[in-house]
């Protein structure tokens, strides 16, 4: 319900100060409530749909809906075979959510071999690289960026990307593709 209110209350262009002005409810309730930090009762609940000119059962629509969820314990995801993995590039699928509002992948990518070429990827959507051991440099588009364990760098995947030094083997990193909707249904 938290989630829903601060989405009504953001539709209807209110503030936390304004919602609260309309309602008779704090702002620092109201706050609370946004955050899932307090139960409502019936009469605040009531309050909060009157301001919102909504009726309550809307506050709670999507709350008991099922989600999705991947759980993928260590060492058990899907060895996945990509361009790079007859070089010593190792793919591991740690999980991928689909529907209509979460399309996202993550993989756990190892680099094991040097080579001398390295496979590019173009792909739709926003990715994140997360680097957790070795280090690589990797170029996005006409960039570069020399990469170290902690080190992030978030992309648009349609731009060409590869690594294009493996500086320090071994070289791991997580990869996490996040696709608009109804880009994720395409791969």
């Amino acid at each position: 319900m938290a989630a829903q209110v601060r989405r009504m209350r953001q539709a209807a262009g209110l503030t936390l100060a304004e919602l609260a002005a309309r309602s008779g409810i704090s702002k620092p309730m109201l706050s609370k409530i946004e955050n899932a930090n307090t139960s409502c009762s019936l009469t605040t609940l009531a309050r909060l749909a009157d301001a919102l000119d909504v009726p309550v059962t809307s506050l709670f629509r999507g709350a008991d809906d099922q989600r999705e969820a991947v759980f993928t314990p260590a060492g058990a995801g899907a060895r996945i075979v990509a361009r790079g993995t007859r070089v010593g590039h190792d793919y591991t699928l740690l999980g991928g959510l689909r529907g209509p509002h979460k399309r996202m992948e993550a993989h756990l990518v190892t680099l094991t071999e040097r080579s001398e070429t390295f496979p590019l990827f173009q792909h739709p959507g926003t990715e994140l690289i997360y680097m957790l051991e070795g280090e690589m440099v990797y170029d996005h588009g006409e960039a570069s960026y020399t990469m170290r364990p902690g080190d992030a760098l978030q992309l648009d995947g349609e731009g060409i990307h590869g690594p294009r030094d493996l500086a320090t083997l071994p070289i791991r990193f997580l990869s996490v593709v996040a696709y608009s909707a109804g880009a994720g249904d395409q791969t």
